[in-house]
């Protein structure tokens, strides 16, 4: 973990990163218990899928300039959905239950929300210093 006080804003401060955070590690433990056949294709993809939602957000954060960081934003919002795509095929192979399965999708669909409000909070920044 960072150290709060050596800087005053970061990616860290935003609330979609930081859900998408427990999401991810949530994930991670999920997959852990997927047959090892799927090593190298599910258990990668949907890793790979998941990380990708933190990372764009904090490459987003980085970039300073308002519409870079939306469109890394956008990015994490679609990686989102392919992780949602992806616990699909986890249900229909039986990796995971039914109660499992709805409530990792409940959650990706609360992070879509604070995402989009991220989206929204930087688009309305955007106008106000344009004035």
């Amino acid at each position: 973990m960072y150290n709060q006080s050596l800087k005053k804003h970061s990616f860290e401060d935003v609330k979609a990163w930081q859900s998408a955070r427990k999401f991810r590690k949530t994930i991670y433990q999920i997959t852990k218990k997927f047959p090892k056949e799927e090593l190298y294709c599910l258990t990668s993809q949907i890793r790979r899928s998941v990380i990708s939602i933190t990372s764009n957000i904090a490459e987003g954060y980085g970039r300073y300039g308002y519409q870079e960081n939306i469109q890394f934003v956008r990015v994490s919002r679609g990686s989102l959905n392919e992780v949602l795509d992806q616990l699909y095929v986890a249900l229909d192979e039986n990796y995971i239950d039914q109660e499992i399965f709805n409530n990792l999708y409940k959650d990706g669909r609360n992070i879509e929300i604070s995402i989009n409000c991220y989206i929204n909070f930087l688009q309305k920044q955007q106008k106000e210093n344009k004035r």
